[in-house]
């Protein structure tokens, strides 16, 4: 198993400097990560810089809530990859799953789908912490039906991130078709290999130079 391949090195703290989006890039370059996962702002920058890789560039959209509108995430997705995005992560709306309206909250997914298409990847975040177990098969159903191309676990943002119970259980949701994303508070080796043994098959993590130095048994330094 190669690690790296499926590390998503994330820096999506709203006190994000450039040094610190700087130093994730350079860092997915020595390791060859998959992508760089940066807020929209950001996208350019790490465009300009891994153009030359293969590391892939990835966003995120509608984050962390969730809460705005359809054709905001529908804007917010073609501008981002006219910057260069190749991999969007865009948030359900939560609200309206929990309210038990799964047409809207596919609707959704489909119109950010449809603006991806043939350009980016896209990958659903359903915040996992936030639902039941019911609610969580409801939006991978969802996310399913709508042609998207992964399930994402969390943002990161809202006091949970990924179980490998809930990894489990979106597996079993969507098959074997779709990528499954296991993202918050995957900090270690142990932790990412048990979020791979669920059937995950990206990891995001802010940790992913401590996940590789855990595998080979070197330092960064």
């Amino acid at each position: 198993m190669n690690l790296a391949e499926y590390i998503d090195h994330t820096q999506l703290k709203p006190d994000t400097t450039k040094e610190k989006i700087a130093q994730i890039v350079n860092e997915a370059r020595k390791h060859r990560f998959a992508s760089v996962c940066v807020n929209p702002y950001w996208v350019p920058y790490c465009y300009d810089n891994l153009k030359d890789t293969d590391v892939n560039v990835c966003t995120v959209i509608g984050f962390p809530l969730g809460a705005t509108s359809t054709s905001a995430k529908v804007s917010e997705t073609k501008l981002a990859i006219d910057d260069g995005a190749t991999e969007v992560d865009m948030v359900i709306n939560i609200g309206e799953l929990k309210s038990g309206n799964d047409e809207a909250v596919q609707r959704d997914i489909e119109a950010v789908v449809e603006a991806a298409k043939g350009r980016a990847l896209t990958k659903v975040i359903i915040e996992t912490s936030l639902l039941t177990n019911d609610e969580k098969v409801r939006a991978c159903q969802s996310a399913k039906a709508a042609g998207a191309d992964f399930v994402k676990t969390s943002t990161g943002f809202s006091g949970g991130g990924a179980t490998v119970e809930d990894v489990k259980l979106m597996r079993d949701t969507v098959g074997s078709e779709m990528g499954i994303k296991a993202s918050g508070g995957v900090r270690d080796l142990q932790g990412a290999k048990a979020m791979i043994e669920a059937g995950a098959t990206r990891i995001g993590a802010s940790a992913g130079v401590d996940i590789i130095a855990d595998e080979t048994g070197t330092s960064d330094d």
